[in-house]
């Protein structure tokens, strides 16, 4: 009789428990329906984004030929939301890359080095932290020309402080360990044991807090949106769109369903994906 097979790696469990996770399959589910739609929208839209139908009555509600309706400029509200997806899911995933991008080495040097490196950067952090985020992200929109670049750089700078706060903490607890004190023992230098002794360590905290932020970065980069800091406003995007659908809510509340329910299920999946992951990579779990 043969003995069940055994799994002694680390990863081969993490990925058995994030098979295993019902918010990961959720989440990733949704997260992929998103991704597919972004991909072949152009296939899979029943309308080009800004073609209209002077044949209806703008804005109205769900018929036969449009599921979700038609805004104000007679646009079919469900080919939009799908080739919105496009400029919202890639406008979270660059303004997120670009704080991990920042925020991840300085949290590191912070946490590992301390002395006055640690006390400019979380000095820095905490006086950034004091201001309201979405403050911020207005005046660094509006200090540039407003476009889909200044929505993404200013989403992403007021996420670098998540991420290089949890970086540093991370760092405190792993640099006491023993494997780190054996490798400074070694005579291994300073930047030797940083990236390539402490990094690997940080990756798995950054991944689910990337995960969970990029619902947080695609609700803000909508929200700049619909302030009007964004770039061409009868460009499809969810924010946008819903800017559009306010001024029009008592005669029909469709045109705003679709990208609200967009932006609402965007971030769903984004966390339960991240929930999954926080529980397959968290290491206390690996006796489970």
């Amino acid at each position: 009789m043969n003995a069940p097979d055994t799994i002694e790696s680390p990863k081969q469990r993490a990925w058995v428990r994030l098979r295993r996770s019902s918010s990961a399959r959720t989440g990733s589910t949704v997260i992929l329906c998103f991704l597919l739609i972004a991909v072949f929208c152009q296939i899979l839209a029943p309308y080009a984004p800004n073609s209209r139908d002077a044949t209806v009555d703008a804005p109205s509600g769900p018929t036969a030929k449009h599921w979700l309706g038609v805004d104000a400029n007679e646009k079919d509200v469900l080919s939009r939301v799908m080739y919105g997806s496009r400029l919202s899911l890639f406008a979270g995933l660059i303004s997120i890359t670009f704080a991990v991008s920042l925020g991840a080495p300085a949290g590191a040097i912070a946490g590992y080095f301390g002395g006055w490196p640690e006390t400019i950067i979380m000095r820095s952090i905490d006086i950034a932290l004091a201001f309201p985020s979405i403050l911020i992200a207005l005046l660094v929109a509006t200090a540039y020309k407003p476009g889909w670049s200044a929505v993404i750089i200013a989403v992403g700078l007021i996420n670098v402080p998540v991420f290089a706060r949890q970086v540093r903490v991370t760092v405190l607890t792993i640099r006491g360990l023993d494997y780190v004190t054996a490798s400074r023992a070694l005579g291994a230098s300073p930047l030797h044991i940083l990236v390539r002794v402490i990094v690997p360590g940080i990756v798995n905290p950054v991944v689910v807090l990337a995960t969970m932020g990029l619902g947080a970065a695609i609700l803000e980069v909508a929200g700049l949106s619909f302030l009007g800091v964004g770039g061409d406003p009868t460009e499809p995007e969810w924010g946008s769109m819903l800017a559009q659908a306010k001024d029009h809510l008592s005669s029909s509340i469709w045109p705003a369903v679709g990208p609200g329910v967009a932006i609402s299920l965007a971030i769903l999946g984004f966390n339960l994906l991240g929930d999954g992951l926080r529980d397959a990579l968290d290491p206390r779990l690996g006796e489970s």
